[in-house]
């Protein structure tokens, strides 16, 4: 009986006893992964990435090169040989989805790397820079958002091309260079705006009447509580420079053939889309999966990122 009654006991303190707290980024990790579309969302970006970094360096994967010529498959359907067809040249279509599926993932993730530091760098310091450093960088970023974000990439694409220079020579870095240069702007002014809130919280104010540094509050105090918006920003920000890249590759401004982007694969098979459906079907799928997979991804962490939800 009293072993009874001790267990019972002890089952009560542990009911009532203090738990431990997990931290903000613990907190996060462990909601994301209870979200089941974001989750998945992250495996079948996983498993997209690995393979096009595999099947463009594996020729077991990749199977064909992707500027390989057949005339005697020329427009061929889906089969055991070409997974996804052949195009009007006789290329196969798998072969080259895989590189263009490398080539949006190198735009969409390179972009939204020059996009952090750039914004972080404006945003801060238009918020901790006094008011007429504030009143410069938001002027500038505001021209930078009145210009049509298209017109503005199609004019440095035009600039950056057939230039011999050491970083910007190659088609991908300047795609990069030239959506990153009006992309930045969404998270100069998301940075802005949570230091601006941050500056007058308590416990910035506590650390200041401490007798901390301004660096010191910056780096541990407004900067760890800047990063959870700028995360999702950034995750939500990289299907939007995929589009772009896209865009540009279905007009003609992308990278040039016979290097094989997404969008130029849907441009070559725009005037076969009533008879072989699949030149812009696996394309345009891919983009659209890549699309789909972010923003599940984006909304899972915005989510998971949110204190009200804690």
């Amino acid at each position: 009986m009293a072993q009874v009654e001790a267990v019972s006991g002890f089952e009560q303190w542990q009911e009532f006893a203090p738990r431990r707290q997990r931290g903000l980024w613990s907190d996060a990790f462990f909601r994301l992964t209870r979200n089941r579309f974001a989750m998945v969302a992250l495996l079948v970006l996983v498993a997209l990435i690995a393979l096009a970094l595999v099947g463009n360096n594996v020729h077991s994967v990749q199977r064909y090169s992707p500027r390989e010529q057949n005339t005697d498959t020329l427009l061929a359907g889906p089969s055991g040989s070409h997974f996804f067809g052949t195009d009007n040249l006789g290329r196969d279509n798998w072969s080259r989805v895989l590189q263009g599926t490398l080539i949006s993932l190198q735009v969409g993730f390179g972009v939204q790397a020059i996009v952090l530091v750039i914004g972080l760098t404006v945003g801060g310091m238009a918020a901790l820079g006094g008011r007429m450093l504030d009143n410069i960088m938001m002027r500038i970023t505001d021209i930078f958002y009145a210009f049509p974000d298209l017109l503005f990439i199609i004019l440095m694409r035009a600039v950056l091309q057939n230039r011999d220079w050491p970083v910007l020579g190659d088609p991908v870095p300047q795609m990069i260079f030239a959506i990153s240069f009006v992309a930045w702007v969404t998270i100069a002014r998301l940075v802005r705006g949570q230091m601006l809130s941050l500056k007058e919280r308590d416990f910035v104010l506590a650390s200041r009447a401490m007798g901390a540094g301004n660096s010191r509050i910056v780096f541990q105090h407004m900067l760890p509580n800047t990063l959870g918006p700028v995360i999702v920003a950034v995750v939500f920000g990289i299907p939007l420079a995929i589009f772009a890249e896209a865009v540009l590759g279905f007009i003609g401004f992308g990278v040039p053939p016979p290097t094989a982007s997404l969008g130029r694969l849907i441009a070559d098979g725009y005037n076969f889309i009533r008879s072989d459906i699949w030149m812009v079907l696996f394309p345009a799928g891919t983009i659209g999966l890549l699309m789909l997979c972010f923003t599940f991804l984006g909304d899972g962490l915005r989510d998971a990122l949110d204190p009200r939800a804690r």
